[in-house]
């Protein structure tokens, strides 16, 4: 029997958690919950054996689907029998080696890092949010944190820092800087004027689960590219709008009276800004120089119907991302002092390979995850199934696009990991939408939206943590809902008009990137 002080305990916690804000209340169980769950590595696996013994029923029921590709009949394969064993021991070296966003991404990662580690990014983003007036500094930020993803995870702990020293230098609330730098990032993500590492990890998982149904199916990391430069400047606006007539008038914006914060931070040295001006000038006459090689029809690098689909160009513009931030940072880092010989190169592009080791690892069980599910086939019965329903009950295509975006931002706030979420729902998502006439791309960029829309207000991101570890130097007693009722109207205007554009984008028929189909 239990003593009669056990159950007082959860009791007295339960009525705490009672009397606390509903936001805090909601925010409380998202983490519970959150931290209840394994770490992405494991929940593939955990995904895994859930499709055998899925895979070991639906075999045993002789599910089955006519493919849409060859009209030949697609039957469930048992990844629990000796078949399915010998393919899982055979093919695990191989699933991990041809992973789509393997190579890409340590390719691009190379040259990012020259570019972060010699200064340049940093140097960048500091540029980009100092000395501009009062009345352009949240614009200012707000876009410096869209085009800060191309430094991935180091755009946080370089820019949120700066957004609040920013602001505290032209005389407004440093507490709002923080905020408009970290929302700019985490709920604008996916949205970038640059090419980032992410485009190149969905795009290739993208073009994986699109060979569910067409084994030719090619989606470039440039083919959401104009929709993101369009998605940036229109989220810098409304981050301007909502933080200029809401959350300024917040009367809890003044910072602690002993609050003590670098200002020195946002300077940059003459010789410095020498460098950036030259390693900005690199990366114009890398653009000119490609220009001038993509435009003529009669280009090596453009298709062999003279187009841009399925081009060298496209192919191989990892290849030349990579080397664009590497020759930028390698002129940063000879003028400004930060590389002073040639083998500091080779280093730099050791320690950005190194700083993704943990992506790789969870690239070798996300691989071999795809690779089971691809084997069995339930992909193609799901997809087909889910095609079918929506065709037979016409349930139109803007209240599916709604309905995938619902249930991906809901998602994403446990599962912050986007290479983890979509490498779970686009083997289902891409094939089905592309049963019903919706390219692969355009998948792409509805996840986009919701893999970045609902990030900056779960305290399951390592970032939020981070985040409110730089508000609290303004305001020590802030805790998770100060950030997340500051973040929240800023990260639900921003969904909501980001979704606003995809629809007018979609409807309108304009490509989201080159070579992309218009609709």
């Amino acid at each position: 029997m239990s003593s009669p002080s056990a159950p007082s305990a959860p009791a007295s916690t339960t009525d705490a958690d009672s009397r606390l804000p509903r936001t805090l209340r909601v925010l409380g169980v998202v983490e519970r919950v959150g931290n209840a769950l394994p770490h992405p590595f494991w929940l593939f696996w955990i995904l895994a054996g859930i499709l055998g013994v899925a895979s070991a029923v639906m075999s045993a029921l002789g599910v089955s689907v006519i493919s849409p590709a060859d009209d030949k009949k697609v039957v469930v394969e048992n990844l629990l029998s000796g078949d399915g064993l010998a393919m899982a021991m055979s093919t695990a070296i191989d699933n991990f080696t041809s992973f789509g966003p393997m190579g890409t991404i340590v390719v691009v990662i190379m040259g990012v890092a020259v570019a972060e580690h010699t200064g340049f990014l940093s140097g960048l983003m500091r540029v980009s949010v100092s000395r501009v007036p009062s009345w352009l500094v949240v614009f200012a930020v707000a876009f410096a944190g869209t085009m800060s993803h191309v430094a991935s995870a180091a755009a946080y702990a370089i820019l949120v820092p700066l957004g609040g020293v920013a602001f505290r230098a032209v005389g407004r609330s440093p507490i709002l800087g923080i905020v408009v730098a970290y929302t700019s990032i985490a709920s604008g993500y996916d949205a970038s004027p640059i090419p980032t590492p992410n485009d190149t990890i969905f795009a290739g998982i993208t073009t994986a689960a699109a060979r569910i149904i067409d084994p030719d199916a090619y989606v470039s990391p440039l083919s959401n590219w104009f929709f993101n430069i369009a998605s940036s400047l229109l989220l810098a606006v409304v981050i301007t709008l909502v933080t200029n007539t809401l959350l300024a008038k917040r009367p809890d914006l003044e910072a602690d009276e002993d609050a003590e914060v670098d200002e020195a931070s946002l300077e940059i040295s003459a010789r410095e800004r020498r460098a950036m001006l030259w390693a900005i000038l690199s990366l114009v006459v890398v653009a000119v120089l490609v220009t001038i090689a993509v435009v003529p029809g009669s280009s090596p690098l453009r298709g062999e119907d003279g187009t841009l689909d399925d081009s060298p160009f496209l192919n191989g513009v990892a290849v030349l991302v990579g080397f664009a931030f590497a020759l930028a940072g390698i002129v940063f880092g000879v003028l400004a002092g930060t590389v002073t010989s040639a083998a500091d190169v080779p280093a730099l592009m050791a320690r950005g390979v190194k700083q993704i080791a943990p992506v790789l690892v969870l690239f070798f069980s996300i691989a071999q995850f795809l690779a089971y599910f691809d084997w069995t086939h339930i992909g193609d019965v799901v997809a087909v199934g889910s095609a079918q329903v929506l065709k037979t009950t016409g349930v139109p295509l803007p209240l599916v696009f709604l309905m995938v975006l619902a249930l991906l931002s809901v998602v994403n706030v446990l599962v912050t990991s986007g290479s983890a979420m979509w490498s779970i729902a686009a083997p289902v998502l891409v094939p089905m939408l592309m049963l019903v006439d919706v390219p692969a791309e355009t998948t792409q960029a509805l996840f986009r939206i919701a893999d970045s829309g609902s990030t900056a207000i779960t305290p399951m991101s390592p970032y939020f943590v981070l985040a409110l570890g730089f508000l609290q130097q303004y305001r020590k007693k802030a805790g998770i809902g100060t950030l997340a009722a500051f973040t929240l109207p800023l990260a639900v205007c921003m969904t909501l008009s980001w979704t606003l554009l995809f629809f007018a984008w979609w409807l309108l028929g304009i490509p989201l990137g080159p070579g992309a189909p218009v609709r």
